[in-house]
This record gives C-alpha cells, sequence and structure tokens, in this order.
C-alpha cells in the first residue's frame, strides 16, 4: 500500500496545470505535490490523441517512479485523449482527470448562453461532445476553439495588447448577443481570467474546473485511505521537460500569481 505522506502528482502539457495545482494545494494543503510541465512538447492541443497518449504515459511513468500515490491529469487534452488508457494501465492507482466545467456552468445558468473556451482537440473529442450533449437541453453551449490560446501563458504573456487581441478576435462575434458564462476548458486559460474579463465584461460569470478536480483527487484519497494526516502542510516541488532555471522560475511565478483582475 502506498504511503499517505506520498506525493501526489500532477501533470500537465505545459504551466496550465499549476492553476489546478494551486487549487489542489488551497483544498488539500497537508498534502505534497510534485508538478511536471511538458513544455518540452507543448502544445498538446495540436497533437495527435495517439501521441497525446504516448506522451502522458511517459510523464505518468516518471512520475510513478518518483513514488506518487496519486494522479491529476491537469490537462483537459490529455484527459481527452489518454485518461482511459491510464486507467487501464494503472487499475489500482487514483487518476483524477480534468474536464470543462459545463455542468456547474449549466446548473447556474438554466437556459442561458455559455461560451466554452479550449483547444481544437478538446472542442474535437467525443468524450468533450458527450459532455456537451447532457446538457445541451439545460442552456446554449457555444464551444469556441482557440489554437494558440495557451502558448501566451508559456511565454509568460498574461496581460497585455498582444493576448487581449487574439482574445478579442476570437470572442468579439459571440458578444453581439449577451452571454451569461464563460467556461475555461483549457487549464492554462484560468491564469488568463483577467484578460478575458477585460473583453467579455463584467456580466458573465468565469468559471473553471480546479475546484470539482480538488473535491475529486479528496474522495479518491480518502475512499483509499491516503489522505496526509498532517500535521504540517505539505510541500510543493516542480520539474519540467524544459529543464531551464528560466523555465522553473516562471513556474513558480504561476504558482504565485495573482491577478488584479475577479
Amino acid at each position: 500500500m502506498a504511503d499517505c505522506r506520498a506525493p501526489v502528482a500532477v501533470f500537465d502539457s505545459g504551466l496550465g496545470g499549476i492553476s489546478v495545482l494551486r487549487e489542489l494545494v488551497r483544498t488539500l494543503p497537508m498534502e505534497n505535490y510534485l508538478y511536471f510541465g511538458d513544455s518540452l512538447h507543448a502544445p498538446y492541443g495540436t497533437k495527435t490523441p495517439e501521441e497525446v497518449t504516448q506522451l502522458s504515459l511517459q510523464a505518468a511513468q516518471k512520475l510513478l517512479a518518483q513514488g506518487a500515490k496519486a494522479l491529476v491529469v491537469a490537462c483537459n487534452t490529455a484527459t481527452s485523449a489518454a485518461i482511459r488508457t491510464l486507467r487501464k494501465t494503472y487499475p489500482a492507482l487514483a487518476i483524477v482527470g480534468t474536464e470543462p466545467a459545463i455542468k456547474p456552468a449549466a446548473e447556474r445558468h438554466p437556459g442561458g448562453r455559455i461560451l466554452m473556451l479550449a483547444t481544437a482537440m478538446t472542442v474535437q473529442e467525443e468524450k468533450f461532445q458527450r459532455l456537451k450533449a447532457q446538457y445541451d437541453e439545460q442552456a446554449q453551449i457555444i464551444p469556441i476553439a482557440c489554437s494558440g490560446l495557451m502558448e501566451y501563458v508559456e511565454q509568460g504573456i498574461l496581460r497585455g495588447p498582444e493576448v487581449e487581441g487574439y482574445l478579442l478576435d476570437k470572442l468579439e462575434p459571440y458578444l453581439k448577443v449577451p452571454i451569461d458564462a464563460v467556461v475555461l476548458g483549457c487549464t492554462h486559460y484560468p491564469f488568463l481570467r483577467g484578460a478575458i474579463r477585460r473583453i467579455v465584461g463584467r456580466r458573465p460569470e468565469i468559471i473553471d474546473g480546479s475546484f470539482g478536480i480538488a473535491k475529486q483527487l479528496h474522495r479518491r484519497l480518502e475512499e483509499q485511505q491516503l489522505l496526509n494526516p498532517g500535521p504540517n502542510a505539505g510541500s510543493v516541488s516542480f520539474q519540467n521537460s524544459l529543464d531551464e532555471p528560466e523555465m522553473l522560475e516562471l513556474m513558480q511565478a504561476l504558482f504565485s500569481y495573482e491577478d488584479e483582475t475577479p
């Protein structure tokens, strides 16, 4: 049986999963976390499902070799492409995936217009289409493929005319009719919450799935009696396939980042 003080592994195609990691630390502060960002191979959203699955298996193997007791796939694209294979490969492991927060958005805004921003692969994947179909009668869900958006986060560009110009081009056609919510369907996008808010205005609720992921991790660890009892707060360590000091500094900066716009 795994040691309850062993780390929870969190991985993403790059830096976006740090938005999930931040919520995990807030919700489960006693846990130790090991974060791996595969920036060398980012973005996953432009790769084939087979390529993403292979990269996800490599990341999982790397993290489990370091003694991880659970795995959080903090990437919508990797979840869509690889979660079934990961669970089949590691049937005893607590594995928590990521999916767009369509359910809470539809429940909070019945009959509303909801924009869902995601990578092209997430929008095209059968897993997302099934999820969307469950709530199509409750709300108008409009998926928008945002190829290239996550790269701004990978470069540390979280605000300013370049990223806001991109968002304006993508979102302006949908803003002629009022919208009720914006679902951030990629874990990179919460770091752009302020820039998105400046484009969509004050009215729409901006929703991401991080809290739901944290709740699910808590349930899975509790089921396996692997919750870390503390009493001290856990540690957080970062790794990246681009093993460069500048990358690790950016990861730390994103972990501590506070946007000025809610």
